[in-house]
């Protein structure tokens, strides 16, 4: 599976409006996931206080190589290492976007359009079926 042009564009059209309010994205994200989602929270308890700065960085990068996805091989296996040794499951990625794609309406408001929005959660579950694939695989080598 492979993205559409269409959402590929849309979610370019975001680079700009991400670079600049990443970080309140993601602090507001962390806030509705834990308060929507309060099982996840033992997920972050060894997450660094810059939690929410590295995956500002992560969503950034995503975005902005979201034509080129294989630059960010080495980012991937580092992001499902991580979520294998938390134990993050594919139960919590649902939740991991409503949380997201809600602060992202919240924080970046009409410039969030449906086009966008859909063009995101599109984008967020391609990504999110990489990793739940690569941590399956991960599991499957540890147990």
């Amino acid at each position: 599976m492979s993205l559409s042009q269409e959402t590929i564009t849309a979610v370019k059209e975001t680079i700009p409006l991400i670079n600049q309010e990443s970080e309140n994205v993601t602090t507001r994200m962390y806030e509705i996931l834990f308060s929507k989602y309060p099982e996840t929270k033992p997920l972050f308890d060894n997450a660094d206080k810059n939690q929410h700065k590295k995956l500002a960085g992560a969503i950034a990068a995503f975005a902005g190589n979201i034509d080129n996805l294989g630059v960010l091989g080495a980012a991937v296996e580092k992001m499902a290492q991580s979520h294998v040794t938390t134990q993050v499951k594919p139960v919590h990625y649902p939740m991991v976007a409503d949380a997201l794609i809600t602060a992202m309406g919240d924080v970046l408001g009409d410039a969030f359009t449906e086009k966008r929005k859909n063009a995101w959660i599109e984008a967020y579950t391609f990504l999110a079926n990489i990793l739940m694939q690569r941590e399956q695989e991960l599991y499957a080598q540890n147990a």
